[in-house]
């Protein structure tokens, strides 16, 4: 990804990366690129993406439930502490999530889940205070 940005900016990839630390560290002292991503959509640092339908998204509760620690940045392990199931499961339906909402990675399950309008502003401005 940040290969394709330096490419797309005509930037050395060492300048995008140094570039993505510095929003990060503005960006509530994201350390996660899913974190920052959540950021920067809730306090329009970036464009937001186009709402796509949410009736068109199944997501189990389960599913539903990881979507904001994800975005929080959370490891399996503590995510699996807060809701009380075992880390094996958490994984399971963190996998089922990406694959339902289409998503290659966490940041990239952020950006589909906002577009679905299964991660809102309000979620995570909460999260920050």
């Amino acid at each position: 990804m940040t290969a394709t940005v330096a490419l797309n900016l005509k930037i050395r990839e060492g300048t995008a990366r140094g570039y993505l630390k510095l929003a990060k560290r503005k960006l509530h002292g994201a350390s996660e690129n899913a974190t920052a991503l959540a950021i920067a959509y809730a306090t329009n640092a970036i464009t937001c993406p186009a709402v796509l339908d949410p009736e068109r998204l199944f997501l189990t509760r389960e599913q539903r439930d990881l979507v904001p620690l994800i975005g929080r940045g959370m490891p399996a392990g503590t995510m699996a502490s807060e809701l009380k199931r075992p880390v094996a499961i958490v994984r399971r339906d963190g996998r089922d999530l990406l694959a339902n909402l289409g998503a290659t990675n966490p940041a990239h399950a952020i950006r589909r889940a906002w577009q679905y309008q299964a991660l809102t502003a309000d979620q995570v401005i909460a999260w920050l205070r």
